[in-house]
């Protein structure tokens, strides 16, 4: 009976597309401009719809609303109208007659006319599209594709059916030669695929992305977001996307560069040229902007990267749109102003007036997010600050989940004033086994922060949570040598900082990777390479197996990415054991790839060589010169405060290690105004150490004017102490060689210090640098210089010093705790009696 069902049910079909084809009726909704056109002719021809007309009707609704802005289109109109319902209802009694494809391009049209995701209809269409599946009809790649997207909008991310649909995608992936219906599956279907199934589509993806001259920015985007669905931060594709949308730049709107940046933001991708397009694409149109909404985008998109008069004009306008400002809306502003570090008091005024009324409709995160960006913002609201810890304290109560309970434990800890009760231990406590590493993190640091703070204050408190930070310790531990998988336990390892796990968990993460040495393959060395710099680990048998898995494999690692390794080696001052093999490699394969790097990123790979003393023509003769500088202050206009402030500083240095260690390059110092500029600007004082130091050596030497103290060299490297011995080792006052002392009180910047430079000292005299090394100066594990320091050292003796570096561990041990020790100390390495 089943078999004679569906033979009838093809026949139906197959006679009724066939007389169709010429029907009048069909023709004349096809040929409707208006909505209404098409109601007129269901109410006045109800008798005669069969499920093709029915499925043609909504189709020609939906497209006739594709065609109008979003702000004029009309789907409120259309599902309210009573010829919609009628629709509806046909279509819903002859959906087992309708075509494979006629269902899915239904069910598409009522969504996209935003009917409910749970509206009988849908459902219905859903379980029909199904059980075809799964009777093994064959829908097309478009229609499969278009399915797929319909139930992802329906946010069915778990489904079997999109399961049913990933296998399909699996069978026939290689048969797929359009992107757009790739990177749609994609999206999809990314809530339900494995690892391996994973990096088959990617490879899919780029392999499309080459061979296409043409691709909509639309698909690209759908690749980003599919990235950012699997928490995946893979550089190379990003970048292929990246140049569709600067090669789209003129057909992007305002909802296309927003999301565009907010996809960046989450993938950690930022490119400073696609920057420079969107400021100028916004900035144009910054008028066109005045509803909510878009608003909002402009603000997340333009504030960061704007001039203060475009910076003041959105701060004005954000003041005066506040109160229309959605719970959302709102938290884009605030997440913003963090992020351009802008505390105007009038806004911030307004926005958390504004927040009173949407603080019941925030979901638990929104809450903790909420509050890290008021705290960042210094808000100091007294209403506020109490109605968020009350919600927060009842999401804690109430939630079950062990991430959410450690991030609302953590932002806890940053509210004022907040006095911890006895049941937020016991949540922590309750939730600690089933929290992964980032978590018992988050857990800690609140516990240790209160603790400091006299914030536990009922009866043993003290006891309580000192044997909940021993069990996270112990949970830490757990975790860690439970791990026998390198991705997994790097990808865990990803998000946690700070001081808990640097003084609990570092050594053991360090021994726990050593013992998975074997696992480090090309794919993982950049995440193991941002542990190492994290975590300021030297650890040779971890860095040997770097360097040799990148030699080997030097061609399948991504430019970007041995910019990161390199910068690893280098600011550890490392050399591995074919020291020139892996530095020669990796600048031969960054040489040849130049293109791959912005502006600002080729001036922070010249810097990371330098230290490590290697300086690649090609590389220092592109960065000096006119227009890659003036290139470069474009860049620098949209990038970041914290990144712009560090590319000047790193330019700089670059600039003095080129004069001072490659003179046949001819580049002239330009940095003398930079210079001034900065030390001006730092507010440099002398601190206890140095005042008792300069003491010791004025006692040593025999009198205040045969030392200096906060000197600036030429080429403005900062010493802590200097003075001159002659031939004998006597010293030479600063008097006698027309040489003024500093100020004591902070660096005196004088205008003639190259002059001074260059001035002669007698014969066979040398000029001292005497330098305090601190922590920051080494690796955590290690003695050994790092790589800052180390050029340092390198510099000055060029300059005609000699150095003596004093190391901390020396200084502060007990060897040295009293002051005769110290005298004595200090004379040795002055007159070279070690």
């Amino acid at each position: 009976m089943l078999c004679l069902r569906q033979v009838c049910l093809f026949t139906l079909r197959h006679y009724q597309a066939r007389t169709l084809s010429s029907d009048l009726l069909l023709s004349q909704i096809n040929s409707c401009t208006h909505e209404d056109e098409v109601f007129s002719l269901v109410g006045r021809n109800k008798a005669r719809l069969s499920e093709k007309h029915v499925g043609i009707a909504l189709n020609v609704l939906w497209q006739l609303q594709k065609k109008r802005p979003l702000l004029l289109r009309t789907s409120d109109y259309i599902r309210n109208h009573s010829q919609f319902l009628t629709l509806c209802i046909l279509a819903e009694n002859k959906v087992e007659h309708m075509e494979d494809e006629a269902i899915v391009d239904t069910l598409y049209s009522i969504l996209r006319l935003n009917v409910e995701d749970h509206d009988s209809l849908a459902e219905v269409l859903v379980t029909e599209a199904w059980k075809r599946l799964e009777r093994q009809v064959l829908l097309s790649l478009p229609a499969l594709s278009k399915f797929a997207l319909c139930l992802y909008k329906q946010r069915r991310h778990f489904s079997p059916v999109i399961g049913q649909i990933a296998h399909i995608v699996d069978m026939k992936l290689d048969s797929i030669q359009d992107i757009r219906i790739l990177s749609v599956l994609m999206i999809s279907i990314s809530d339900v695929i494995s690892q391996s199934f994973r990096d088959r589509l990617l490879h899919k993806a780029e392999q499309l992305l080459e061979e296409k001259n043409e691709v909509h920015f639309n698909y690209a985007k759908r690749i980003l977001q599919f990235l950012q669905n699997v928490k995946l931060r893979y550089h190379p594709l990003v970048e292929k996307c990246n140049k569709i949308f600067l090669k789209s730049a003129a057909h992007l709107d305002i909802h296309s560069v927003s999301l565009i940046f907010g996809l960046y933001e989450q993938l950690g991708f930022d490119s400073a040229e696609f920057r420079l397009v969107a400021k100028q694409l916004l900035s144009e149109t910054i008028d066109d902007y005045y509803d909510p909404e878009t608003f909002s985008k402009l603000f997340f998109t333009l504030g960061p990267m704007s001039g203060s008069e475009v910076r003041e004009r959105l701060i004005v306008t954000a003041v005066r749109m506040a109160e229309e400002f959605s719970s959302h809306q709102v938290l884009v502003i605030l997440k913003t102003m963090q992020k351009m570090k802008c505390r105007n008091s009038h806004l911030l005024k307004k926005m958390t007036s504004v927040l009173h009324k949407h603080l019941d409709s925030y979901h638990v995160l929104q809450l903790v997010k909420l509050t890290q960006y008021l705290v960042a913002l210094r808000c100091h609201n007294l209403e506020l600050f109490p109605k968020l810890k009350m919600l927060l304290f009842g999401f804690l109560k109430s939630n079950v989940i062990p991430a959410d309970t450690a991030a609302i434990i953590h932002v806890l800890a940053m509210l004022p004033s907040f006095q911890v009760e006895e049941i937020v231990v016991n949540k922590a406590a309750a939730v600690v086994p089933q929290c992964r590493l980032h978590h018992l993190n988050c857990i800690a640091t609140a516990l240790v922060k209160w603790n400091h703070h006299d914030q536990l204050q009922w009866q043993n408190s003290s006891e309580l949570c000192g044997n909940l930070l021993q069990k996270l310790n112990d949970y830490g531990f757990q975790r860690l040598q439970k791990a026998d998988n390198l991705n997994l336990l790097l990808e865990e390892l990803t998000h946690v900082n700070g001081g808990w796990f640097e003084e609990v968990l570092s050594e053991e993460t360090m021994a726990m990777c050593q013992r998975l040495i074997d696992q480090i393959t090309w794919a993982n060395v950049l995440p193991l390479s941002f542990l190492l710099i994290k975590t300021n680990h030297r650890c040779p048998s971890l860095l040997d197996k770097i360097a040799s898995v990148a030699v080997e494999n030097i061609d399948k690692i991504h430019p970007f990415e041995i910019y990161f390794i390199l910068f690893l080696f280098s600011a550890l001052n490392y050399g591995p054991p074919a020291n020139e093999e892996f530095f020669e490699s990796c600048i031969q394969r960054l040489t040849s790839n130049l293109s791959f790097f912005e502006t600002h990123y080729l001036v922070l790979l010249g810097h990371v060589l330098a230290v490590a003393g290697y300086f690649p023509p090609v590389l220092i003769k592109r960065i000096f010169n006119v227009s890659f500088l003036s290139k470069l202050d474009a860049e620098l206009e949209v990038l970041p405060d914290t990144l712009k402030q560090r590319v000047r500083l790193r330019l700089m240095k670059l600039n003095r290690a080129v004069c001072l260690e490659c003179p046949e390059f001819h580049i002239p110092w330009f940095h003398e105004r930079f210079c001034q500029r900065v030390f001006c600007n730092s507010n440099s004082r002398i601190n206890p150490l140095r005042q008792h130091v300069h003491r010791m050596l004025t006692e040593i030497l025999g009198g205040g004017n045969y030392a200096r103290i906060s000197v600036l060299t030429p080429y403005y490297y900062e010493i802590d102490f200097e003075c001159i011995l002659d031939e004998n080792k006597k010293p030479l006052s600063y008097m006698a060689q027309n040489i003024p002392l500093d100020d004591v009180e902070g660096i005196h910047l004088r205008h003639d210090i190259k002059d001074e430079g260059r001035k002669a000292l007698p014969p066979g005299a040398q000029k001292i640098a005497l330098e305090f090394l601190d922590s920051k100066a080494f690796s955590k594990n290690s003695r050994h210089l790092k790589g800052e320091p180390a050029v340092k050292k390198r510099h000055l003796e060029m300059l005609g010093y000699r150095v003596i570096q004093i190391p901390h561990f020396e200084w502060n041990s007990m060897v040295l705790s009293a002051k005769g020790e110290q005298l004595e100390y200090l004379r040795k390495h002055l007159y070279g009696m070690q």
